[in-house]
């Protein structure tokens, strides 16, 4: 019994070790890992290819992808939001298969009028299906400066962080012989575009295109993955040789659980869970137990 908060204590350590080391490696420039895929006008870099611009007027917005898929790992970005009127622009940072059956795992940033807060909403696609949408107001403004948006992903949970706060975790599981979980190799990818048709207060606040351009920037070109070929995925993805496949990570510690706990409380503003409308039966992975 004496050694529990002891042991407690180290996991965490351990935990918070890890996510605090992708924090501080900054080595890899944009190059490296990553390619232009559309807007390649509407694109700048700087530091040394260290940090990026993504640019979106009226005619379009843009967006890079990884060099390579991945079918587990641990995806980070530094990001700073556009820092006009930004209501109907989108932010993106997600994983997408691109070939078959659509997996995706998204962090979407719904800009906002001046002054209103800026919502984050995550979701979750598997086999095909979404829907899984989870919103939050951030909690601190994102567009002032660089905060860290990450993705855990083995074949336990997906983890979705701000800075190394859990903001949200999707477990893989099987109810009622039914299972929903991403598996498939995918890319990392990010975008800036117009969403005016639906991204802020559901449509109805539009791009002011009088603000234009938009500039988001990004850094940490890092990437801590498993590579998989879409065609002919690595069976050694969900190997515990790879640190984020460890039992470390095959749920949240009680202080991350405590922390998610307080993320929802404060500051959730929707959860499709609870959403009767849409789901009069919740689905499956929202069930407990």
């Amino acid at each position: 019994m004496g050694f529990r908060p002891r042991m407690s204590m180290l996991v965490l350590t351990l935990f918070e070790m890890f996510f605090s080391l992708g924090a501080t490696t900054k080595n890899a420039t944009f190059d490296q890992n990553y390619y232009v895929t559309w807007g390649q006008n509407r694109i700048l870099f700087f530091k040394h290819e260290q940090e990026v611009q993504l640019s979106l007027d009226q005619s379009s917005g843009a967006g890079f992808g990884s060099r390579s898929y991945y079918e587990s790992g641990f995806f980070q970005m530094r990001i700073k939001l556009p820092d006009k009127d930004s209501g109907g622009v989108v932010t993106a940072f997600y994983l997408h298969s691109n070939v078959g059956i659509h997996d995706e795992l998204d962090f979407e940033f719904l800009g906002n009028r001046p002054g209103k807060p800026i919502v984050l909403q995550t979701n979750v696609f598997a086999h095909g299906l979404g829907g899984r949408e989870q919103r939050i107001r951030l909690w601190f403004d994102p567009s002032e400066d660089f905060h860290y948006y990450k993705l855990l992903w083995n074949q336990h949970q997906i983890v979705f962080f701000v800075d190394n706060m859990p903001i949200r975790v999707y477990k893989n599981r099987v109810v009622h012989g039914v299972a929903g979980y991403p598996h498939r190799p995918m890319q990392v990818l990010v975008s800036l575009w117009d969403g005016s048709n639906w991204a802020t207060d559901g449509g109805k606040t539009k791009a002011n295109w009088t603000q234009a351009p938009f500039q988001a920037h990004f850094q940490d070109f890092n990437i801590n993955g498993c590579r998989s070929n879409p065609h002919s995925p690595n069976k050694d993805c969900y190997s515990t040789k790879y640190w984020w496949n460890n039992r470390n990570y095959l749920q949240l510690n009680s202080h991350q659980m405590r922390e998610l706990a307080a993320v929802r409380r404060k500051y959730m503003t929707y959860d499709y869970c609870t959403d009767k409308n849409r789901y009069p039966i919740a689905p499956v992975e929202c069930l407990e137990g």
